[in-house]
């Protein structure tokens, strides 16, 4: 994907971005693809096919990516953020992971279900998209007249020092074999992959669920193309053949102006689908004004979901019907019936139906 110009391979970069991310946030919104409602089926219905489909996505994105990277066709060792990076932050990892799994729950989702709430208008979706976007924004970004970022007053002085130190890369593939690295994460990915692959075809229930299957397989195929196209946004400067941030490396001497020149470089770099960081560039791109040297890969991210996961249904010539507060089957992950008495007690006739959790609306019967 070569452009003759910066502005042409960029406008391709975004509108990529935005067009896989709408197919993942219609396919999300229709099939009910959630990390959360995943775990939640598993553990209060003892329903493995949402978590079944989580794991496929996993191994569609895993295969697909080692396979393309020992081709040449993505890079993910150049990647924003720096997945592989020689600092294994343990501490860091465990801490976020923990608090990210409170906040989901709290939150009704993580952050790609949040967006496709907010597609199907949910406002407490909206705020809690405001409050992410905002602290997403200030771990990165410094308070106003400070040097400081929430990151470094809260966490820096004393999470970071207990990184270890792994040398180059700390992907498991340079682990086991620095001088063959591609070779050892294409084997080391395709044999997880494939082991995912058997654990998740084995049920006979998910070999059933079209739902779980499309869902899995569009958002794993949505991480992979989001990894092919900003691998391969290229620009052909006087013959060189440059990627978007090689060319802003080089932007004092390539370009006549400053003008559509992004804010940074390093979001021009290979990096598919996250959306807490992407929250927080969409807030810092609205303060902005809309400035289009913010508009980023994850601003295209945000906004495709969101309007992938626009039920037609819903846009009446009176606007969209915005619901308001949490809902019962946000709190519980699941389809439920309330019963006389306040006894809560899962509707699995809808829930193997393939509606599970986060479906619209829960049954209130006499007497509750």
């Amino acid at each position: 994907m070569t452009f003759e110009s910066f502005f042409q391979a960029q406008s391709f970069f975004l509108w990529a971005t935005f067009g896989l991310a709408l197919v993942m946030g219609a396919v999300v919104n229709k099939t009910n693809f959630c990390t959360m409602g995943a775990v939640s089926d598993m553990v209060n219905m003892g329903d493995l096919g949402r978590f079944r489909a989580w794991l496929l996505a996993i191994a569609v994105a895993v295969i697909g990516v080692v396979v393309l990277e020992y081709l040449g066709k993505v890079s993910p060792g150049n990647a924003f953020p720096p997945y592989r990076g020689g600092q294994l932050a343990w501490a860091e990892n465990l801490l976020g992971g923990l608090m990210f799994g409170i906040g989901m729950t709290l939150a009704s989702g993580c952050g790609n279900k949040c967006l496709v709430r907010i597609g199907g208008g949910n406002i407490k979706s909206i705020m809690v998209m405001l409050v992410i976007g905002v602290i997403a924004y200030f771990m990165i970004n410094p308070f106003p007249g400070s040097d400081q970022t929430l990151y470094t007053v809260l966490f820096y002085d004393w999470i970071r020092p207990l990184a270890v130190d792994l040398g180059a890369s700390q992907d498991l593939g340079t682990l086991v074999s620095k001088q063959s690295s591609g070779m050892a994460r294409l084997v080391i990915g395709c044999v997880l992959g494939l082991l995912l692959l058997v654990y998740i075809f084995r049920s006979a229930d998910f070999r059933g669920s079209f739902d779980n299957i499309l869902g899995g397989m569009v958002v794993g195929l949505a991480v992979l193309g989001a990894w092919y196209v900003t691998s391969n946004v290229q620009i052909d400067a006087d013959g060189e053949l440059l990627s978007l941030g090689g060319y802003y490396e080089q932007w004092d001497m390539l370009a006549d102006s400053e003008e559509g020149k992004p804010e940074q470089g390093r979001p021009l770099s290979p990096q598919s689908f996250t959306f807490i960081s992407p929250m927080g560039q969409t807030v810092g791109f609205t303060a902005a004004g809309f400035d289009r040297a913010l508009l980023t890969f994850g601003v295209m991210a945000f906004l495709g979901v969101v309007a992938g996961s626009l039920p037609p249904g819903r846009c009446r010539s009176h606007g969209l019907r915005w619901r308001a507060g949490p809902r019962l089957h946000d709190r519980a992950g699941h389809h439920r019936d309330l019963h006389p008495g306040g006894r809560v007690v899962p509707d699995l006739s809808r829930h193997r139906a393939g509606r599970g959790a986060d479906h619209e609306g829960a049954v209130l019967q006499d007497g509750v």
